[in-house]
């Protein structure tokens, strides 16, 4: 049986500003995203990672092209639920403790404010931050505060997991747990997992690895996706 789409792109492009001045970050990009699909995109600071994965998120709008998301709706039902973002930097909302930080989206989703708890105490004891949801994030250390970005994310069970460089702002033991975490999350919710980064030792943690090159896009996977 064919694997349900989650996320298809044909000839997208975006650019930004206009005139001479103007930034072509992703350009002809065309791709699917299936459902239980883990993928790395790799290439260097610049190549258009981020705004490659934004345009899956929905994020940002293409300047060309079109974006679409078959198995899942239309652009205004990928959040809150079944397209979750983690970004390269935790983002954590202040003053909020962790704990109404990770239940927050859940309830805003419509969830009961004793279950939307419920759920985001299972999400943060995986990542290791069960003792840690009475914190505030000026309390919390880098690492700390990025896992607990990745639990926000995963506590709704999403369809579809995009992460932007997770670990770019991490230690090698922090990554670690951070990959450990995002991979076990997309395995035990049967949910597509895309992560783009520079690290060539998280692009081997994923059967298949893309490439972006000056805004291109290469789906072809040679497994030898360098930095």
């Amino acid at each position: 049986m064919t694997a349900q789409v989650l996320v298809r792109c044909e000839g997208v492009a975006r650019t930004f500003g206009n005139g001479p001045g103007a930034v072509v970050a992703v350009h002809g990009a065309s791709c699917e995203i299936f459902a239980r699909q883990l993928v790395a995109v790799t290439g260097p600071s610049g190549s258009g990672k981020s705004t490659l994965l934004h345009l899956f998120a929905g994020l940002d709008e293409p300047t060309a092209g079109r974006v679409s998301w078959p198995g899942i709706g239309t652009r205004e039902q990928l959040r809150p639920g079944p397209v979750a973002v983690v970004f390269q930097g935790p983002s954590l909302m202040a003053p909020v403790v962790v704990l109404e930080t990770v239940a927050r989206p859940l309830v805003l989703g419509g969830a009961p404010q004793d279950e939307a708890d419920a759920v985001a105490r299972g999400a943060l004891a995986p990542l290791g931050l069960e003792g840690l949801s009475t914190k505030l994030p000026e309390e919390l250390s880098g690492g700390q505060a990025q896992r607990v970005a990745v639990a926000r994310a995963l506590a709704g069970r999403p369809r579809l997991i995009l992460a932007d460089e997770p670990t770019g702002q991490l230690d090698h033991v922090n990554g670690a747990v951070v990959v450990d975490a995002l991979l076990d999350a997309a395995r035990h919710l049967d949910a597509a997992l895309v992560i783009t980064t520079h690290d060539v030792l998280v692009a081997d943690r994923l059967p298949q690895c893309w490439r972006m090159t000056d805004g291109g896009l290469d789906t072809r996977d040679t497994r030898r996706c360098s930095a």
